[in-house]
């Protein structure tokens, strides 16, 4: 697949069409033409007295995940998104346009979810609805699916297997994803996205490349990134705009060397495999009953591996991921020619979703954290040129198996890791840049005995209505006194007020129904 072998040991093409000459001869659009990027800045603060020690890499995950799922954060991201797409996407493909937005996690899809679908109900937008995609349930005060958040206009349910086809229709024309629909969809009229995670390499050109399909009056495309750099897109793309080479042959022992080192763990022989593939073969489609089959079947190997030492489990996990990883790879170059090693793959492909995550300090920092200051910068708009190169990019094959050890996670105090956090994310802010949600929030709910009796007793809606307005607006007028430069715009913009106001009420409500 891969062509020649030249003297030097790699290996050219016999034949290329690139992605260059396809945007070149019109089959497919340049996504890189109209390419927008924000920096998100943002400074957090510690909210306790406390300054425990942590796992470093955990906190650190923890704070920036706290951030990024933030009310303050996915407000005015939201607000960008939807406000770009009226005026940039709507007005495309003789208006017929559509936009994905593509997530960070599950969780992060239904947060923007919601946070869409107020703002246009705010806004009074009708000519705009949204889908979700995502597998599984997501546990969010609630439990959220794919087909239980999709519904149409007459409320009947959107089925999976319906999702594609009700997005081509005019009913809907935003589409927010996490980790589905990011390759192999294929919806012409889909024509902008908003990225709000982080790509590279192949995944990056994957994802971009959804846009790329061409269609009656589809003339362009347009990205919006609130992640990735103008940088780290283009040094993603480079290897497949031109030409690729494979610097050498496939060395196709390692994927042998890698099944040996599984079996050495003696969680799994053949006779496993034997019993879980015939349920995996089976004749027609597989049901609800096959599906716990061959998840009774692997259960014992689930349970062998969780007696097995935190070392031995983070090896025996990476060894299956690559092993996974290498066979998916090396299947597309060569020709394996082993049934056996095929059914390996089948079996260890659905084993890795089952195995547990490994388990570690346990780290709460609920309520120890807060958003204090927060800055969305426009740090780049306009065409990613990728410049012809002289060589070929070079396709790097694996050349060892390399397990390593579980990586130590130093303890480090609280406060030192929100430095790190701070340094890597910091920008030049004023006082309008503060987050003034935190500071009305802990004034209206602290000690607030009135507010927390009538949490208790009524809906959302008539405690949103009715007390809290009313004491919203006094402790706002509070703050406003005493900043006038941070609290100025809360009274400038009726929409941030109400929006701030909105925020707050749900938040508190939360809170104040769960006290004891």
């Amino acid at each position: 697949m891969f062509g020649t072998k030249h003297s030097d040991g790699s290996f050219h093409p016999y034949h290329i069409y690139s992605m260059k000459q396809a945007i070149q001869e019109g089959f497919i659009l340049d996504v890189l033409k109209n390419y927008m990027t924000y920096k998100v800045c943002y400074k957090i603060a510690k909210n306790t007295s406390d300054n425990p020690e942590v796992p470093t890499s955990k906190a650190i995950k923890t704070i920036r995940r706290y951030e990024s799922l933030h009310p303050h954060n996915l407000q005015q991201k939201t607000a960008i998104i939807i406000e770009q797409f009226r005026e940039i996407t709507k007005n495309k493909i003789g208006g017929r346009a559509k936009a994905m937005v593509v997530t960070a996690s599950r969780l992060h899809a239904v947060r923007y979810y919601h946070e869409f679908k107020r703002y246009i109900e705010k806004r009074g937008y009708d000519d705009l609805d949204i889908l979700i995609a995502f597998s599984g349930v997501v546990k969010d005060d609630k439990e959220f699916t794919e087909e239980g958040m999709n519904k149409r206009k007459d409320g009947s349910t959107i089925k999976e297997d319906q999702l594609k086809a009700d997005f081509h229709k005019d009913d809907f024309n935003m589409l927010i994803v996490a980790e589905k629909y990011q390759t192999g969809f294929d919806e012409p009229l889909l024509h902008s996205m908003f990225i709000d995670k982080k790509l590279s390499g192949v995944k990056a050109v994957q994802t971009l490349s959804r846009v790329n399909r061409i269609c009656v009056d589809k003339e362009d495309t347009f990205i919006l990134d609130f992640v990735n750099t103008k940088e780290e897109i283009e040094e993603a793309f480079k290897p497949y705009y031109e030409s690729t080479i494979l610097d050498e042959e496939i060395n196709v022992n390692l994927i042998y060397d890698t099944k040996t080192m599984l079996r050495n763990y003696k969680l799994y022989n053949d006779d496993d495999i034997e019993k879980f593939v015939k349920v995996y073969y089976k004749k027609g489609n597989q049901n609800s009953t096959d599906l716990g089959k061959m998840t009774s079947l692997l259960k014992p190997i689930v349970d062998r591996y969780s007696d097995l030492n935190e070392d031995k489990k983070f090896e025996f996990k990476k060894t299956v991921r690559n092993f996974n990883k290498w066979y998916s790879y090396i299947i597309q170059i060569a020709r394996m020619f082993d049934k056996d090693l095929h059914k390996e793959y089948v079996f260890t492909a659905y084993l890795e979703k089952l195995l547990p995550k490994a388990n570690g300090r346990d780290i709460d920092l609920e309520g120890k954290l807060k958003l204090e200051f927060y800055k969305l910068e426009k740090t780049f708009k306009g065409d990613i040129s990728l410049n012809p190169t002289i060589e070929d990019e070079t396709l790097i094959n694996p050349k060892s198996i390399d397990i390593g050890g579980k990586p130590e996670d130093e303890d480090e105090l609280l406060e030192n890791i929100i430095r790190k956090v701070n340094d890597r994310f910091k920008g030049i802010f004023t006082d309008g840049d503060k987050v003034i949600v935190e500071t009305i929030y802990k004034k209206c709910v602290k000690g607030n005995k009135k507010l927390t009796q009538y949490a208790k007793k009524n809906d959302s809606e008539v405690f949103e209505q009715s007390i809290f307005s009313e004491i919203f607006k006094k402790i706002a007028q509070d703050c406003y006194t005493e900043s006038m430069t941070s609290f100025s715009k809360l009274f400038e913009d009726k929409n941030f007020y109400q929006s701030v106001m909105e925020e707050i009420a749900r938040e508190a409500y939360k809170d104040l129904r769960s006290r004891k």
